[in-house]
């Protein structure tokens, strides 16, 4: 499905994001390939993050028949030491980022015997699900309030009742409280974290009995980007806004 910006969409509470930079995480693949394509479609140029290079090849030139400019970094969520050097090199590069996609995550596998769930799996569901988006946050936020723009969206899940998936779930609560916590002190900067659930969906991460297809996250995963409304800590149900327009979805997340 194309989206299109009409001449309506002007008087909602919106910001265009034509010649802006999005960095989004895990970007070759699922929902974050699909956010870039999205994005792109919308003139947003963009930095694509894979753990290799070699991974976001194919979409990175799919984005620049936009006529977009994009290139790709890597880095290892679960090692600090890449995230940093990563954004060290967005940094060199001069790149002011203006709205952030954290869409990369982690899922441990299902512990049907959940009394027996390695602690293993918290450290690294912890550490890819909320410490490095949270690394991220607190290097590209900052510039971000200084320029007087910024957007960035955090996806979380709505998994609940499954200690089956505990290390997951609970990184993703945590990353709720975090989005929450930290939207209390950019009122007024024209700044915003927000949260997306983009649902349950066949991806890689999803797995093939998941009921939505990806593209069914669309537009809802976005939302957040083209909202002018200043408001920070919110969730947005990207199956809310399956099947919508970008412009009938930005009205509908204005209410």
């Amino acid at each position: 499905m194309q989206y299109q910006l009409t001449p309506s969409a002007k008087m909602l509470p919106m910001t265009p994001i034509d010649g802006r930079w999005a960095l989004i995480t895990g970007a070759s693949r699922g929902i974050g390939y699909l956010t870039a394509q999205f994005l792109a479609k919308q003139g947003c140029n963009l930095i694509l993050h894979s753990r290799s290079l070699a991974h976001t090849e194919d979409v990175l030139k799919e984005v620049q028949l936009y006529g977009i400019s994009a290139y790709a970094v890597e880095a290892e969520l679960s090692d600090h030491k890449q995230i940093v050097e990563m954004l060290n090199k967005i940094e060199l590069k001069g790149t002011q980022v203006d709205i952030v996609c954290n869409n990369a995550a982690v899922q441990v596998p299902y512990q049907q015997d959940f009394w027996q769930t390695p602690i293993d799996d918290f450290a690294l569901s912890f550490q890819v699900n909320l410490t490095a988006i949270a690394t991220i946050c607190y290097r590209l936020i900052p510039p971000m309030i200084e320029r007087g723009y910024g957007r960035v969206i955090n996806t979380t899940s709505g998994i609940r009742h499954q200690p089956e998936q505990a290390a997951y779930s609970a990184s993703k609560a945590a990353l709720d409280k975090f989005t929450v916590d930290l939207g209390t002190k950019l009122e007024g900067t024209n700044v915003t974290i927000n949260l997306t659930d983009p649902g349950w969906c066949r991806t890689d991460l999803g797995g093939p009995k998941a009921p939505n297809a990806p593209e069914d996250a669309l537009p809802g995963v976005c939302i957040a980007a083209f909202l002018n409304d200043g408001r920070s800590g919110r969730l947005f149900n990207a199956s809310d806004y399956t099947g919508l327009m970008l412009e009938d979805a930005i009205a509908k997340a204005s209410v």
